[in-house]
């Protein structure tokens, strides 16, 4: 079977929405790219049970988690309907949150991608960028990928994202890791 989905898996700032552009332009056939941060953009701003603290941390409540398992449903219904998906998502469960994708996806050839990079370069691009909490990279880097169990892993600290998506991409078009 072909992959269907790839899930890249990263904190924030580590480079995934980059390597999901490049893999757009990489992979043949068109892929959608859905993430994370485009859920929280399509929330209310009040009580979706989602709250960013001053030093980064970020504690999920269960009426965003509620949100969140029916966007997770309608992303996997989109792939059972035939779109090839890649999903950009930050696991702050770790092996809990793959898990929660895996029930969703199940009977779909998934990719599973851990997006590393160093918490000083993340956090650096964190600035760069302006529109996140400062903090919250350096405190993901290395928690969301707790647990998880991947078929490849890129490290953006060390290579830039279309050589991350090539090595992807790679994985992809051969069926295998």
């Amino acid at each position: 079977m072909a992959t269907q989905v790839i899930v890249l898996n990263g904190g924030s700032s580590s480079g995934k929405s980059g390597i999901a552009r490049c893999l757009q332009a990489v992979l043949p056939d068109p892929w959608l790219t859905f993430g994370v941060d485009s859920l929280i953009e399509a929330m209310p701003g009040e009580g979706v049970g989602i709250e960013f603290a001053a030093d980064g941390s970020v504690e999920v409540g269960p009426a965003f988690m509620a949100l969140e398992a029916a966007w997770a449903r309608g992303i996997a219904a989109m792939a059972h309907s035939g779109a090839r998906l890649i999903i950009d998502d930050v696991f702050l469960g770790g092996a809990a949150t793959q898990e929660r994708w895996r029930r969703v996806l199940d009977g779909l050839d998934v990719l599973w991608v851990g997006v590393h990079c160093e918490a000083a370069v993340a956090a650096g691009r964190e600035i760069a960028r302006g529109d996140r909490v400062r903090g919250m990279a350096e405190q993901q880097a290395e928690l969301v990928h707790r647990g998880v169990a991947y078929d490849v892993e890129v490290d953006t600290a060390r290579a830039e994202s279309l050589e991350c998506a090539r090595a992807v991409a790679k994985a992809v078009v051969s069926g295998s890791p």
